[in-house]
């Protein structure tokens, strides 16, 4: 098979979707890969290692979509690249349909097989290509948070650690999942008073053996968002139902109850976050205000810290990648039903009954 992989071209990604040690395997194992020129480059990774690892470069992305049977990326296709689809093409990336009506509409058009690294799932639940970037987005959101609290960045002018004699940051974080678990880490580390929020008792009692009284857990509900919202310097929504518009939890009204300068930061922003007053932002300009309360919506935060992401990501992605290219889509999916999972478009359908929900589409499951 022929693995393409372009340039990233959202606004700072910097990521690719392949390092040169997954270009090697995939050359190892019989197949043509096809790497655009500098495509690496924002993850430190020179068009020369790629080609000593047995890939062929290519100039434009235009060359890259006209040859490649399966593309390889990290983000969803922009704007830009719309076009440069065809039928029959096997898009592998972190898609996000659920609040992206016409970019699913277009791969069902199109009848581009999308498959998502972000609703491939194993039987416990688990979310293998996921966990990578939620485990890096997680640790971000603290840093930071920490960052834009400081007075010149608009936040409150509070140190996360607080002082001697001077209380702790409040860190109250919506979720106790991968993301939420890593922000966890780090504000514990950092430390800050945390409160976590969950709706599932089991996540809270592992986390409250591992922490002790170092956190606050709590059952998610109404009254405890609430009252955990209002009194947050640092809120993070680490919200996630696989595949699914991320629930609405803080609504316009609690966020004008937190106090001037607190800070959001909503790592759910690309399901369509968990804030009502979220939208999507870019590393270029990052944050907005509402009701003097500083808004993170960057929807590619691991792109920030793109080398360390690369790796990870390529690490978890790879064997995936390989069964695809080694035995076709139907039967590596028909093989592994994880992979099955992440199939969320199809010859003009579409196969995920939660993306279709939350865009009133026709659903028809992937059968392979």
């Amino acid at each position: 098979m022929i693995v393409a992989v372009p340039k990233e071209i959202k606004t700072r990604e910097y990521r690719v979707g392949l390092t040169p040690a997954g270009v090697r395997t995939l050359v190892e194992d019989g197949h043509r890969v096809l790497v655009q020129a500098g495509a690496g480059l924002g993850s430190g990774i020179p068009d020369q290692a790629y080609q000593a690892a047995g890939a062929e470069l290519r100039e434009a992305a235009r060359e890259i979509y006209a040859s490649g049977e399966l593309i390889v990326k990290v983000k969803e296709p922009a704007a830009a690249e719309y076009e440069l689809l065809r039928g029959g093409q096997l898009l592998f990336t972190y898609l996000h349909l659920a609040p992206a009506p016409e970019l699913t509409r277009l791969l069902l058009e199109r009848e581009v097989a999308g498959i998502a690294y972000e609703t491939v799932q194993l039987d416990s639940g688990h979310l293998p290509l996921l966990h990578p970037m939620s485990e890096v987005a997680g640790r971000m959101s603290v840093q930071v948070g920490a960052y834009y609290l400081q007075k010149e960045n608009g936040g409150k002018g509070v140190l996360l650690g607080g002082a001697p004699g001077v209380r702790a940051a409040r860190v109250v974080i919506l979720g106790a999942g991968t993301a939420g678990g890593n922000a966890m880490r780090i504000a514990v580390g950092m430390g800050a008073d945390v409160s976590v929020l969950d709706i599932d008792p089991t996540r809270l009692a592992y986390w409250d053996e591992h922490y002790g009284n170092r956190i606050q857990t709590l059952m998610s509900n109404s009254q405890n968002i609430e009252d955990e919202v209002c009194r947050a310097d640092l809120l993070i929504g680490a919200v996630l139902v696989a595949g699914a518009r991320a629930p609405m939890l803080v609504s316009r009204e609690l966020v004008g109850r937190m106090a001037p300068g607190s800070v959001i930061v909503d790592i759910a922003v690309d399901q369509g976050g968990c804030v009502e007053t979220i939208h999507p932002t870019t590393h270029d300009h990052p944050v907005f205000m509402v009701d003097e309360v500083v808004h993170y919506g960057v929807a590619n935060m691991p792109g920030a810290v793109s080398n360390t992401s690369t790796f990870a990501l390529t690490n978890s992605t790879l064997p995936y990648v390989r069964r695809i290219a080694g035995f076709g889509l139907s039967r590596a999916a028909k093989a592994d039903e994880a992979l099955r999972k992440g199939v969320n478009t199809y010859k003009g359908t579409l196969c995920n009954e939660l993306v279709a929900r939350a865009l009133n589409l026709e659903y028809h499951p992937y059968v392979p």
